[in-house]
């Protein structure tokens, strides 16, 4: 419904204000443009020849349909031009076109009605002042000009005033809904950034805590098994093997420190604001809302630059003090490389290394370092379980070659796994360097 009381497309119900107020204040204009017409309608009935009920129940009914004047402005109008001629309604008449040109009704209808209005007033002031045999002709027409603009000019132009500022008002009110409904969505979307983030970094987190945990400890129980074994047999090598599993558990736990120090350290002070414009865009406070989101999480829970390509060989010497049988090849000129990239290198092949003993005691290792152009690959591959070694009875939570796999591709790079023909098990992965 339009602020006329029209309905487009339907029709409307038989209340048609969408306010209280303006209920009221119609039907005292009607009430007050009854009254005047049917005060006007007693000399039109005397010149007419009708009764004066006849004139006073007319100009009462007449008067009564300014009260429609929001529903059906174009009716109201034309009942006024209509009546003109009986010199009644000018309250009406005033009104009436007040609220066409206020109305959402096509200018063209505007301006033929305001014609017809201005046309219907001239004539009619003409026709009652020309017999006034002492009035100059030339004042006749300047004063009903002067009239019929008077009564319809003004009223047009300030109902074209006050649609224009309404609709404009109304432009504003829909923009800013929509601009509060983006602002939030963003805010929306910025906190799915901000959880996400969090959430990245939860898993960053405890993959990081399942490949320090996870290979010292394997180490370590093999170790134990190993100083069980031998303990009564040769007290030299268990002594080894006792002197390695502290070392072990020591490092384990100096790992850990470190990365819960990390945790524990508090996040970096914020920069200062920067003075902003009045009026800020929305896809600039969203992108602010969505980088304070995810660069807060990445503050609290970063991990500091972890282990290099330059510690494989001690890796490897660690397996090897465990009675695993590895050989590590090296396949061009090392180079210094992202720490991202070193440390997901040395991740997958310590955890190639930890499944080798979980799952193949007693195997042959090979593990494989190629640096290439743009890329750095590894590979660690295992044969077939010599039979003869116990199981070392190692648990596995089956997130290691999930763990692998995402840090790879998270660096866009490809990760493969899966059994050989020779029925062993082999891991490879690609990293890019740049």
């Amino acid at each position: 419904m339009t602020e006329t009381g029209e309905v487009e497309g339907r029709a409307g119900p038989p209340l048609w204000w969408a306010r209280r107020r303006d209920a009221v204040w119609d039907v005292a204009l009607g009430g007050v443009s009854a009254v005047e017409c049917a005060w006007e309608g007693v000399p039109f009935a005397a010149e007419a020849g009708l009764p004066t009920t006849v004139g006073v129940v007319f100009g009462f009914v007449v008067g009564a349909t300014l009260v429609l004047r929001r529903r059906w402005p174009i009716a109201v109008v034309l009942v006024g031009i209509a009546v003109s001629p009986a010199a009644m309604g000018f309250l009406l008449a005033v009104v009436g076109m007040y609220t066409l040109a206020s109305s959402e009704v096509p200018r063209r209808i505007t301006a033929t009605l305001a014609s017809m209005s201005l046309a219907a007033t001239f004539v009619v002031m003409y026709m009652r002042t020309r017999g006034d045999v002492e009035a100059d002709p030339t004042l006749v027409v300047v004063l009903s000009v002067f009239v019929a603009v008077a009564l319809t000019v003004p009223p047009v132009l300030f109902g074209l005033y006050i649609g224009a500022r309404r609709r404009l008002m109304e432009s504003l009110q829909e923009r800013a809904d929509s601009l509060e409904r983006e602002l939030s969505l963003l805010a929306d979307r910025a906190e799915e950034r901000a959880e996400w983030a969090r959430t990245e970094e939860r898993t960053r987190i405890a993959r990081e805590m399942h490949d320090v945990v996870a290979h010292r400890v394997s180490l370590m129980v093999v170790h134990a098994a190993a100083l069980e074994a031998v303990a009564v047999k040769d007290p030299a090598r268990a002594a080894k093997n006792a002197a390695l599993v502290g070392d072990m558990g020591r490092q384990a736990l100096t790992e850990l420190r470190e990365m819960l120090g990390v945790l524990r350290a508090p996040p970096k002070p914020a920069p200062a604001p920067v003075p902003a414009p009045d009026l800020v865009p929305v896809a600039a406070v969203a992108a602010v809302a969505a980088a304070e989101g995810a660069g807060g999480a990445g503050a609290v829970c970063g991990v500091e630059d972890g282990p290099s390509l330059g510690e494989l060989e001690a890796l490897v010497g660690q397996s090897r003090a465990a009675g695993m049988a590895v050989e590590m090849l090296v396949h061009g000129e090392g180079a210094a490389y992202a720490a991202d990239v070193e440390q997901t290198a040395f991740r997958v092949v310590q955890e190639a290394l930890t499944n080798c003993h979980k799952h193949a005691p007693g195997a042959r290792v090979v593990v494989r370092l190629a640096h290439r152009a743009g890329e750095v690959a590894m590979q660690v591959e295992n044969g077939p379980c010599d039979g003869k070694s116990p199981e070392p009875g190692l648990p596995s939570g089956g997130n290691g070659l999930v763990g692998m796999r995402e840090r790879v591709l998270g660096l866009g790079g490809v990760f493969v796994s899966g059994p050989t023909d020779a029925g062993g098990f082999k891991v490879s992965a690609v990293l890019p360097t740049a």
